[in-house]
């Protein structure tokens, strides 16, 4: 028994391609050091290209990773092309929504886990649903959405 897994281990070593990526699924946000569980309603998750995710407490953490993936070397991502997917989820159903084809509401009533932040929707009738019932001053597609307003809501 022993001989056949030292054969398979030295078999897997010389033909087994590249070396696998271990995928270590954070607990906390990288850029707010908020557990990322406490808040379902708002997280999001960014995909490497490597196949690494990178989970944020909100619309607004992943998007400071995003324009300036550079301050969290940790993650070992230089620029923004490493970066593959990214997805939100809808904020009155839940479901995983590509982040850039996502709809946002900049200004309602809800706050985010650190604040002021984008309430993510997968479709514009879905955002506008909520803007009736939360208040919003702003509907935006994902190309809208630009480093200066992620710092505004920071502020």
């Amino acid at each position: 028994m022993k001989l056949l897994l030292a054969a398979l281990f030295i078999t897997l070593s010389l033909f087994g391609g590249d070396t696998p990526v271990e995928v270590v699924i954070n607990k906390r946000d990288p850029v707010y050091q908020l557990e990322i569980d406490k808040y379902p309603k708002f997280e999001a998750e960014l995909v490497l290209k490597n196949g690494t995710p990178v989970r944020f407490c909100s619309v607004k953490a992943m998007m400071n990773f995003y324009f300036h993936p550079e301050k969290y070397p940790e993650y070992g991502v230089g620029n923004r092309s490493e970066i593959d997917k990214m997805y939100v989820h809808d904020y009155l159903d839940g479901t995983r929504v590509d982040a850039r084809k996502a709809w946002y509401v900049f200004g309602s009533r809800i706050v985010g886990p650190h604040g002021d932040d984008l309430i993510p929707f997968k479709s514009k009738s879905q955002a506008e649903l909520f803007v009736k019932k939360y208040g919003g001053s702003r509907i935006m597609d994902a190309d809208a959405v630009t480093f200066g307003l992620i710092h505004y809501l920071d502020m």
